[in-house]
């Protein structure tokens, strides 16, 4: 693993404010915070990097990278189907290694069925827990629904409201906050220019989306309110 892997605050990886992971993984921005600092910025990950996952913005605020909001999804769906903490920091410790990846959580192949934790290797399902040992099991794939993954099997979309949802997190556009599928367009200035008294039609009309495409914005950011 590589030091240089980590695109801290690097143009085409996104920034992401804890409120931002907050609002977009819909968590308590405490949670977010805590754990950003016991597990990525102060945990053993951090020492065998000799630096934290996060950075200041300019506002003095924490910010990370599109893949640290994914490593975050991934980590919050394990614990969410029963996985234990210290087997999800076991685990992404093996995989890191194994995978050769400072962003196991975000990478293509990761399974649980709730007690253990698995990753897929050449079409192998090999056991995280160090034994290396091939698991046969009912496993679940759920939170992978929400997530696109490039050539290089890390992750390089997020859908926060579930691929049927016009809103997708994409780390090129709009430095990584929510935008419309297949336009530059950010959702929130939508939602804005909504709950200011404009209507879907207007601005259906003036950004030439459809109707569903504004629809959808409004009620991502409703559910996150």
């Amino acid at each position: 693993m590589n030091k240089a892997a980590l695109h801290k605050n690097e143009l085409g990886y996104g920034i992401y404010t804890v409120s931002d992971i907050s609002r977009l993984l819909k968590l308590e921005p405490g949670k977010v915070r805590r754990y950003l600092k016991n597990y990525w910025d102060e945990g053993l990950i951090s020492k065998l990097y000799k630096d934290s996952y996060s950075w200041k913005n300019s506002r003095g605020n924490k910010a990370v990278n599109f893949y640290m909001l994914i490593e975050f999804f991934s980590f919050f769906k394990l614990k969410e189907i029963g996985v234990k903490t210290s087997t999800i920091l076991k685990a992404r410790l093996n995989i890191a290694s194994e995978l050769r990846t400072a962003y196991p959580f975000a990478s293509a192949g990761l399974l649980s069925d709730g007690k253990k934790i698995w990753y897929e290797v050449e079409n192998d399902i090999v056991n995280a827990d160090g034994s290396c040992q091939t698991n046969f099991v009912n496993i679940i794939k759920a939170f992978t629904e929400k997530i696109d993954f490039g050539q290089d099997k890390l992750a390089n979309r997020f859908w926060p409201d579930g691929k049927l949802s016009s809103v997708v997190v994409d780390p090129h556009h709009q430095f990584g906050q929510p935008v419309i599928n297949g336009t530059n367009i950010n959702t929130e200035m939508l939602f804005s220019m909504y709950s200011s008294g404009e209507s879907i039609e207007s601005i259906r009309d003036l950004y030439e989306l459809s109707e569903k495409e504004i629809i959808d914005a409004i009620n991502f950011y409703q559910k996150a309110a």
